[in-house]
């Protein structure tokens, strides 16, 4: 302990962060061998260039006239030739999965605070039937490919330290929803920091750390040991999504297939704005290489642009789904692969205490956090490819309580989507204009978790269910 004491103490006097050692005599071994573990998972190399970099300048939205052009992307099949593409991917897509080629990703860090939930987002209810959560949603997805393809398939949940336990009983108390290999990772931590660039404590004995982003995932994957097991199982693809998406498509074979055509290191699944202000980060390519502009960065006079045609210029929104190869995802989370994911601040109230070790809630923002964005791992993808989709059909992000985006949108678009099925199907289901029909109804993705799917298995009924109020097709 002395030695490791000595040496950290030596380290942040270096940087000028003794600031979080001020109450050390007043701490026992207990509170001083915390203190050190968290100050030793700090890399303040890396984290002090970039903080002091942030903190000297204000950050900036992009001008006007920054050399920005639209991402290319492959557009949903519109014409025979186009099809035959999408075909052809989806038969590559299959055959990549029935080898066992596949793992997923879910980021599920987030608490259900915004939608007046006290638990893992995860765990909240979201089907419009049986009130199923968004984590049985995503296991019965899983199931259904492992059925279909004959492979076990590894799902790796990436927590926070805020819900990690809470996200292992839940799964405890529900026996994993069938499934026999799903593993949890804790999310990386960040130090925050006054406006200063000091780091700041929660206490005497404790740094304020806050999780690192989605971008973490990179990091947790490596640390965690998951790229060493994958590696050993020849798993070399990981479907990557995040917790608040009930429409996710969990196990895409069309998706997978067009990666492995194009020997994509990381693809990215695009849903075009519905609005010039959709609060949607953006594809574009900016200096000669692809990335994601957030929606708050983007100029107003960009995002209202239009070409000749009247279509938004920049319109390709950002799904949170995205497909990498193992080896580039494992590359990332290598602290000395060169490639560290850029910070992203944003100032905040945060608890701490003031030189006499008082506790103080603060009214206002007093201090910085940071996290990254695993869309900013494109900067480094030498090969990447993005993919449309269609946003009725893989997006309706769970974000507020009401309004947009909220529980309430989430059940529509699910139901809209089942009708959606049924109507193709041949079924005499009544739909308003919205595609809504009077009552609720709910498709298991035990049965079918892709309109595909769902034609081929209904088709092969002896006996096709009657479709009423709180119908489930199962």
């Amino acid at each position: 302990m002395e030695r490791l004491q000595r040496e950290i103490f030596e380290r942040f006097e270096q940087y000028g962060q003794m600031q979080i050692f001020r109450f050390w005599e007043e701490l026992n071994a207990d509170e001083r061998l915390n203190l050190c573990r968290q100050a030793d998972q700090i890399n303040l190399l890396h984290f002090s260039e970039i903080v002091n970099s942030l903190i000297d300048r204000e950050k900036k939205s992009l001008r006007s006239d920054t050399p920005l052009l639209p991402a290319h992307y492959i557009s949903l099949p519109s014409d025979e030739t186009s099809s035959y593409r999408w075909e052809e991917a989806y038969n590559v897509g299959e055959q990549v999965l029935s080898e066992g080629r596949v793992a997923v990703f879910t980021a599920a860090g987030g608490q259900g605070t915004r939608l007046g939930f006290e638990g893992p987002k995860g765990a909240f209810a979201v089907t419009p039937v049986k009130r199923k959560s968004l984590f049985q949603i995503f296991a019965e997805k899983i199931r259904f490919a492992e059925k279909r393809y004959g492979h076990y398939i590894h799902w790796f949940i990436m927590t926070s330290d805020r819900n990690h336990n809470e996200t292992i009983e839940f799964f405890g108390k529900n026996n994993s929803f069938g499934l026999s290999n799903v593993h949890f990772i804790r999310q990386g931590l960040l130090p925050a920091v006054t406006m200063g660039g000091k780091i700041m404590l929660e206490d005497k004995g404790r740094i304020a750390m806050h999780p690192d982003g989605h971008g973490g995932a990179f990091k947790a994957f490596v640390a965690s040991g998951a790229n060493a097991m994958l590696e050993a199982k020849g798993i070399d693809t990981i479907s990557y999504f995040q917790v608040d998406n009930p429409l996710v498509p969990v196990i895409d074979s069309y998706f997978i297939g067009f990666h492995e055509k194009n020997r994509s290191r990381m693809s990215s699944r695009t849903i075009l704005k519905a609005y010039p202000e959709e609060k949607v980060g953006i594809f574009c390519v900016l200096y000669g290489r692809s990335a994601v502009i957030e929606y708050s960065d983007l100029p107003i006079e960009r995002a209202i642009e239009r070409d000749r045609s009247g279509t938004l210029r920049f319109k390709t929104g950002n799904a949170g789904i995205h497909i990498f190869d193992r080896d580039f995802f494992s590359l990332l989370g290598n602290e000395m692969s060169g490639r560290p994911l850029p910070l992203h601040k944003a100032k905040k109230k945060i608890p701490t205490i003031d030189e006499d070790g008082k506790v103080i809630d603060p009214d206002v923002p007093n201090g910085i956090k940071f996290e990254t964005f695993i869309f900013d791992a494109l900067q480094f993808a030498e090969r990447s490819i993005i993919v449309e989709g269609n946003r009725k059909e893989i997006f309706s992000p769970l974000k507020n309580s009401m309004g947009l985006d909220s529980p309430e949108t989430c059940r529509q678009d699910q139901i809209r989507l089942f009708s959606k099925w049924l109507v193709k199907a041949g079924s005499d289901i009544p739909i308003d204009a919205k595609g809504l029909p009077p009552f609720n109804i709910e498709v298991s993705p035990l049965f079918a978790d892709n309109e595909r799917d769902f034609l081929s298995k209904w088709n092969d009924l002896e006996k096709r269910p009657a479709i009423s109020s709180g119908s489930y097709i199962s």
